[in-house]
């Protein structure tokens, strides 16, 4: 199947799923849509899932396969200057959280970069023969410079996405309704992008095979579950907070091959991860304090609303 025409089917079976929830869940709580709002939709369906997913699958088959896993590294650097410059984010470096939250960042993207161009030794942990289906490394073709351009602005547009997502956010703080609008123009750009692309209607078949079962679990799990729990998170915690956690995906990938996949687990691997776990550690804390400090404030202003409104 040709990729973009699985990033298609993946924005359709997210929005026929999520659509249904978001009328049935929040018909009594849903604000009243909007121009600005539709607009947003389409941006963020534009920068979060159109963009991001058809440059990153183009970019694989021009460079070495680790040269896309490294720009997400870039990300939360992406988004935390864009999340400054937008007001979402307040760099106070003379406080204790704004030095945690930058320390913690630069220290989660040296550990990714680690993992990724470093190894070192060989670290003999386990043996397993799971999948041994003569798997190998990425291959490199004759473009790697414009696969990793791609790469680059695919993971631009994904911070973009995180900024514009916060701003709908707050006008329209309903994640499900919120998702299956995005959802839904994802699936009218991703439509249009692959009938460009791809005019070969056999690519377009589903049976119940392979095709069938991998556009249904990128839509259900992918393009459903996780944009709604991004679009939550972002309302509640900040882009800054989503996008720092992309380098722990590095981790997982990395560990889960060395056991699925027999692949060696070398000593950058295991540092650079626990450079990314005391990292997203810093953020987390740093965000902490930013809370406790926003809530006293709001609890002082409350109270003091509450003193004058008293007084006679």
């Amino acid at each position: 199947m040709n990729m973009s025409v699985l990033v298609a089917y993946r924005s359709i079976f997210g929005a026929a799923v999520i659509i249904p929830i978001a009328l049935i869940k929040e018909r009594n709580v849903r604000p009243k849509l909007t121009w600005t709002i539709l607009f947003q939709a389409f941006l963020c369906g534009l920068l979060g899932l159109t963009i991001p997913q058809n440059l990153y699958t183009a970019s694989m088959h021009l460079t070495y396969a680790t040269i896309p896993a490294a720009m997400s590294n870039l990300s939360p650097a992406m988004t935390f200057i864009m999340a400054i410059i937008f007001r979402l984010e307040v760099l106070k470096l003379g406080s204790r959280e704004g030095k945690l939250k930058v320390l913690g960042t630069m220290i989660g993207i040296g550990g990714a970069m680690l993992v990724t161009f470093y190894k070192g030794i060989e670290i003999p942990m386990w043996q397993t023969h799971l999948l041994h289906t003569g798997h190998h490394q990425g291959h490199a073709l004759d473009k790697p410079v414009l696969g990793s351009l791609l790469a680059i602005i695919a993971y631009l547009a994904y911070s973009s996405w995180l900024i514009i997502q916060t701003k709908m956010s707050q006008k329209y703080p309903c994640q499900y309704s919120c998702t299956a609008l995005v959802l839904s123009m994802s699936a009218i750009q991703t439509v249009v992008y692959a009938l460009c692309i791809e005019r070969d209607w056999s690519e377009w078949k589903l049976g119940f095979n392979i095709r069938l079962y991998s556009a249904l679990f990128a839509g259900l799990i992918h393009s459903g579950m996780v944009t709604t729990m991004i679009a939550w998170c972002v309302n509640v915690r900040g882009p800054l907070f989503v996008s720092i956690f992309n380098p722990v995906g590095l981790v997982l990938v990395a560990f889960a091959a060395s056991i699925l996949m027999s692949e060696k687990l070398h000593l950058g691997t295991v540092i650079g991860s626990v450079l990314i776990a005391i990292g997203l550690y810093f953020v987390l804390w740093g965000k902490s304090i930013e809370m406790k400090k926003m809530l006293k404030c709001s609890l002082e202003s409350e109270a003091m609303k509450v003193v004058v409104a008293s007084h006679p």
